[in-house]
């Protein structure tokens, strides 16, 4: 555990050093209080005291700042040589990933709390139902999880950034769009599959207040096989090292 959080440190550290942290947490404020407050969701106009709003611009905001945020965190140390020098510490390719994993998923948790002033602000204005709020962030954060995971492991598996970012956001298109509209477009139990691969199915559920067992399990699954199998592709690094 002193392992991975030794490496969160670092990460969390070249993330503010590199400004990435601070050019992050800017635009994506930026985007979600102008469309919660301003365009398109403005509270104010629909006469309720509710958060939906800034929950819907936040699952696609943090969609594509995620993969930006991991497109380097492990491609850009293999590009460099870095990452072969991690390895000679004594440190497990579990652990760096484990490490890197908590960096991003802090740097999104930072980027959260700084919003809360969206939550105070909502309940002065009427009553809000704080369950439903409560949930909506939770579920930003498994939702976040997962793309982390999934951009780490876009990241273990070539040393461009852009190729990383591409193919993570390829990879998240599906579980963020494709899904959802394949299975609207089918009936019987292919559309039950297609709509349960759907991050958006459950995602939205967490946002209306909702905690279902099945939404636990699908984001630690998408999480689980996502880090196994970044974990598989350092490995092969290390064989053909």
């Amino acid at each position: 555990m002193k392992q991975i959080w030794i490496i969160t440190k670092r990460e969390l550290r070249s993330f503010f050093d590199s400004l990435m942290a601070y050019i992050m947490i800017v635009l994506f404020l930026g985007f979600s209080g102008f469309f919660t407050w301003l365009f398109g969701g403005d509270v104010f106009m629909v006469n309720q005291a509710s958060l939906q709003s800034f929950f819907g611009i936040a699952f696609w905001s943090l969609f594509f700042f995620i993969p930006a945020i991991t497109m380097g965190m492990i491609a850009d140390e293999r590009k460099s040589g870095t990452i072969e020098l991690l390895v000679t510490k004594p440190v497990t390719d579990r652990q760096i990933i484990a490490g890197k994993f908590m960096a991003a998923f802090l740097l999104i948790c930072i980027a959260l709390a700084l919003t809360l002033p969206y939550y105070i602000t909502v309940a002065n204005i009427g009553k809000i139902d704080h369950g439903a709020v409560l949930m909506g962030y939770l579920g930003l954060l498994f939702m976040s999880a997962a793309y982390i995971s999934i951009g780490l492991f876009a990241s273990s598996i070539t040393g461009n950034q852009i190729v990383a970012f591409l193919i993570a956001l390829f990879i998240g298109i599906f579980f963020h769009l494709i899904f959802s509209l394949l299975a609207s477009g089918t009936t019987g139990w292919l559309s039950s599959i297609l709509s349960y691969l759907s991050l958006s199915t459950h995602y939205e559920s967490m946002a209306r207040g909702v905690i279902d067992t099945k939404d636990l399990i699908y984001f630690c699954s998408i999480i689980f096989f996502a880090m196994v199998g970044t974990e598989l592709a350092l490995s092969k690094r290390n064989l053909t090292n």
